[in-house]
C-alpha cells in the first residue's frame, strides 16, 4: 500500500462514520446533503478512474469533478467499435485521440476499452461474406493499427469483452468465434494487442461475475484456458454492474476465487442501479431499503478489493462519476432519470455508497 502524501490522513476525509448492522456492515449509512465530496483519489491506495467522453471535455463541471476525483480515465465510447470502424475497414480515431489527448494532458493515466466485443463490427467483419484470409487480416490490421497508435501511452487495454454466454453456460457464439475459433479469436487478439503495445497490461473484462456464480465460475476457467494456450493475458476486468440484491458474500467469493489466478484486477464498470430491469415482480420496496442494499454491497466490493494483495489492484472505476453522468440515465441507455447507481450525486456530492468505499479504503 502506498504512503499517505504528506498531511493526508484519509480517514479524517470521510464524509461521516458509517453505522455497522448486525449482517450487513455498512446497511445503515444514511444520505448526506453537505459539502462536496473529499477526493476519492486520495482516499485510494490505487488509481481511482471513471468514464469520459468527447461531450463532457467541454463541460466545466465535468471536467472540474473528474480531475478532483480521478486519476485514471476510461473513453466510454470513443474506442468502441461503433466508432472507429467506418465502411471497407476503414478507421476514425480523431474521438479516441481527444479523450486520450485531455487525460494525458491533464496527468491522467488512461485504460482503453475496447478493442474486440462481441455486439459490434459485425457489419463490417461480416463471417458470411468475407474469406477466412480476409478475415483474419483484416482482424490483426485492425489491433494492431488501433493498439499500436497509443503504444507507451497506456496504462492498459480491454482487449476482448464479454466473451461468456448471458447466463454462464459456455461462450458466446459471434462473428469472431465463427471465423476464428471460439478460443481462437481471443488468443489471437491478446497476441496481437502485446506485439502493437509490450508494455500495456491486457485485460479480458466480462460482466455479472459477481452477480451470477456459474457465470464468475466459467469466465475464471476461461482465463486459465487461455493462458494454457499462450495468450498473454496480464489482468481480469470484472464490470461489476452490481445487482445489489444479490446475497451477502458474493462478491467477497467472486473476487477470492479469481484472486486466485495470481493477476492484476481491474473493478472496470462499477455501477450500482436502484431500479430493477424487467422481469421481475413490482418493486416494493423503499428508497431506504435501496440505499441501504446499495451500500452494503458496493461496501462488500470495496472491502473485498482492499484486501487483494497490492500488486493486484489495478485500478478501481466507475462507469460515469456522477449520477448525472451515468448511461442509465441518458435517453440511449436506460433513460431512468432518477437513477441514482454512483459514489456521487450530480453536485458532486457524495451519495450513501460513498461512505462505505471511503471506509473501506481507509482500512
Amino acid at each position: 500500500m502506498r504512503a499517505d502524501p504528506p498531511g493526508l490522513n484519509r480517514r479524517a476525509l470521510l464524509v461521516a462514520p458509517i453505522g455497522l448492522a448486525a449482517c450487513d456492515r455498512f446497511a445503515s449509512a444514511r444520505t448526506t446533503r453537505g459539502p462536496l465530496a473529499p477526493p476519492l483519489k486520495d482516499l485510494a491506495p490505487f488509481p481511482f478512474g471513471a468514464t469520459g467522453m468527447t461531450w463532457q471535455l467541454d463541460q466545466a463541471d465535468w471536467v472540474e469533478q473528474t480531475l478532483r476525483h480521478c486519476s485514471q480515465l476510461t473513453p466510454e465510447w470513443e474506442q468502441k467499435m461503433e466508432r472507429t470502424l467506418g465502411p471497407g475497414f476503414t478507421y476514425d480515431f480523431e474521438p479516441s485521440d481527444r479523450v486520450v489527448a485531455f487525460a494525458r494532458d491533464n496527468g491522467l493515466r488512461v485504460h482503453g476499452h475496447t478493442v474486440i466485443w462481441y455486439s459490434q463490427g459485425a457489419d463490417v467483419f461480416d463471417d458470411a461474406k468475407l474469406s477466412r484470409a480476409r478475415f483474419g487480416a483484416e482482424y490483426d490490421r485492425y489491433i494492431t493499427a488501433f493498439v499500436g497508435r497509443y503504444r507507451g501511452r497506456m496504462a492498459g487495454w480491454d482487449v476482448v469483452n464479454e466473451p461468456v454466454a448471458e447466463d454462464g453456460d459456455g461462450l458466446r457464439d459471434c462473428h469472431w468465434s465463427r471465423a476464428l475459433g471460439m478460443d481462437g479469436y481471443m488468443v489471437r487478439a491478446f497476441e496481437q494487442a502485446r506485439a502493437a503495445d509490450p508494455d500495456a497490461v491486457l485485460f479480458l473484462n466480462e460482466y455479472n461475475l459477481e452477480n451470477i456464480p456459474r457465470k464468475g465460475a466459467t469466465f475464471l476457467k476461461l482465463v486459465e484456458r487461455l493462458l494454457r494456450l499462450g495468450a498473454p493475458i496480464g489482468g481480469i476486468g470484472t464490470q461489476s454492474h452490481l445487482d445489489i440484491e444479490i446475497p451477502a458474500g458474493q462478491i467477497t467469493a467472486l473476487m477470492r476465487d479469481a484472486a486466485s489466478l495470481g493477476l492484476p484486477i481491474h473493478v472496470s464498470e462499477l455501477d450500482f442501479p436502484m431500479e430493477r430491469d424487467g422481469g421481475r415482480m413490482p418493486d416494493l420496496r423503499s428508497a431506504a431499503q435501496k440505499r441501504a442494499q446499495q451500500v452494503a454491497r458496493v461496501g462488500e466490493l470495496a472491502e473485498a478489493f482492499m484486501a487483494l494483495p497490492e500488486r493486484q489492484r489495478y485500478a478501481f472505476t466507475t462507469w460515469g462519476l456522477r449520477d448525472s453522468d451515468s448511461w442509465l440515465v441518458r435517453e440511449e441507455g436506460k433513460n431512468r432519470p432518477d437513477e441514482s447507481a454512483l459514489l456521487l450525486d450530480a453536485q458532486g456530492r457524495p451519495n450513501p455508497a460513498y461512505q462505505a468505499v471511503a471506509e473501506a479504503f481507509a482500512s
